[in-house]
């Protein structure tokens, strides 16, 4: 699930190379598996025994892959060079529209089209400005965060859209796709539900996803242009590829994440709320960021990615339930993102 097309030049023995993307895919797994081993053990000396439990399990997975969705068309992104600080407030803005096409009693396949169309014009957006203004995407979509969260607002009237019970079909509202305890029957009739863990119909479709995009990713030419791009883009240039078009592509293809992403918020909430994007993309970038995908662009994992997103879950819900304060959690995400931007760095000198 990871492609390294840094320094072509420089031969290196197979073996140091295999041994470079062992490490990059084990690494996100066992810091995962310390997270969670460290607040099991913690829970379980202080006698709560309530974080390494099935029902903890389910209600945490729903939240790891409403971050995990979004932060897949983020690492798409980030390999390529880029970063997009409008994700989260696009993806609210698509949750905002989606609220808003149930209320005016739109066919609920058609108000799906919009959120999702509305990410993917987000993403597009971002990538015309950024491929056309030829200004970095640090600084573009710092603005079209503000952009995209003034339009949210406009749209919700600046309040929150809030829906009758028969105006949200039971399959989008929390009782579906975001259910954390579904019933077998969404899956299929007779023997095949009791072979797959009950997980909701959400888990299961952000796995999907991720095995997807790493199939692009690793399989495609787009995928291979999307890494060449990351590693060296005047290089890549030179070779032949429309590196402003695929920007647009990437960005493009980021924000139908995005859309789904706002697709996930709105099963979980049931409501439109403009605001709630803000500081999401953060969570989003972290997820990617501790997933080992490089911020200096080349190099990067899907698999790494959820491991990310399930590790800042991981880690929300050990201090609940531990009983630390909210700043705890908010210290201890920070360091650990530091420490694997510091990581990432002290790779790329070897």
């Amino acid at each position: 699930m990871t492609e390294d097309t840094r320094s072509p030049s420089v031969s290196r023995p197979f073996s140091d190379r295999s041994f470079g993307r062992l490490a990059d895919a084990l690494g996100p797994l066992l810091g995962l598996v310390v997270v969670i081993a460290f607040f099991a053990l913690a829970d379980y000396w202080q006698g709560n025994q309530k974080f390494f439990t099935v029902h903890n399990l389910h209600t945490r997975s729903v939240e790891a892959a409403a971050t995990g969705v979004a932060a897949l068309g983020m690492t798409a992104v980030i390999i390529s060079g880029g970063i997009d600080l409008s994700a989260g407030t696009a993806l609210a803005l698509s949750a905002t529209v989606l609220a808003y096409c149930l209320r005016e009693n739109y066919p609920p396949a058609v108000a799906v089209l919009a959120g999702l169309g509305t990410g993917c014009l987000a993403g597009f957006v971002n990538g015309a400005l950024i491929s056309l203004l030829r200004v970095v995407p640090f600084i573009v979509t710092l603005g079209t965060m503000s952009v995209y969260l003034g339009v949210a607002k406009f749209v919700a009237d600046e309040t929150t859209i809030h829906l009758l019970r028969e105006q949200a079909p039971r399959w989008l509202s929390g009782s579906g796709l975001m259910n954390t305890r579904p019933r077998p029957e969404w899956l299929a009739d007779g023997w095949i539900p009791h072979l797959l863990p009950n997980f909701a119909s959400g888990v299961w479709l952000a796995l999907a996803l991720a095995v997807l995009l790493s199939l692009v990713l690793k399989r495609t030419v787009f995928g291979r242009y999307i890494f060449a791009i990351g590693s060296n883009e005047a290089t890549a240039r030179l070779c032949g590829i429309n590196v402003p078009l695929m920007k647009i592509a990437i960005y493009t293809l980021s924000g139908l994440f995005v859309g789904i992403g706002g697709l996930y918020q709105f099963s979980r909430t049931s409501v439109g709320t403009p605001t709630s994007g803000i500081g999401l993309e953060l969570r989003i970038i972290a997820a990617v960021v501790l997933g080992g995908t490089s911020l200096k662009g080349g190099r990067g994992l899907v698999l790494g990615t959820l491991a990310g997103a399930a590790m800042i879950t991981a880690i929300e819900s050990g201090c609940d339930q531990l009983g630390l304060p909210n700043l705890t959690r908010d210290i201890v995400i920070g360091a650990i993102i530091v420490a694997a931007a510091a990581l990432d760095q002290w790779r790329q000198r070897e």
